[in-house]
């Protein structure tokens, strides 16, 4: 019974990363749109994204499988979050697909 609280904190601190991670990669390509040099962004990015994410799953899990799942887990509802609160509103979804071209 001890170990729910210790699990909980693995849960959430695999949600923040994930919420690092991917918030990090939303600014990334927002910023790189019109940046000079955007693929030396995108590396520093990734090297710094990828450093944080697995310091903190090492951190986290401590030698313990069910922290490092739980932190996955955690990782994993985070990306779901972003990507649901970063995407188009419906209606340039709508204006957007009678513009596509289809091949013959």
């Amino acid at each position: 019974m001890t170990e729910t609280p210790t699990l909980a904190l693995a849960w959430m601190a695999g949600a923040m990363l994930g919420a690092i991670f991917f918030g990090g990669l939303w600014w990334t390509v927002r910023k790189c749109a019109s940046c000079e040099r955007p693929g030396l962004w995108f590396a520093g990015s990734l090297l710094l994204r990828m450093s944080i994410g697995l310091g903190g799953f090492y951190f986290v899990s401590a030698g313990s499988w069910q922290r490092l799942l739980l932190c996955l887990v955690g990782f994993i509802m985070a990306r779901l979050i972003v990507t649901w609160l970063i995407r188009p509103p419906e209606e340039s979804q709508r204006r957007a697909a009678p513009q596509a071209s289809h091949a013959p």
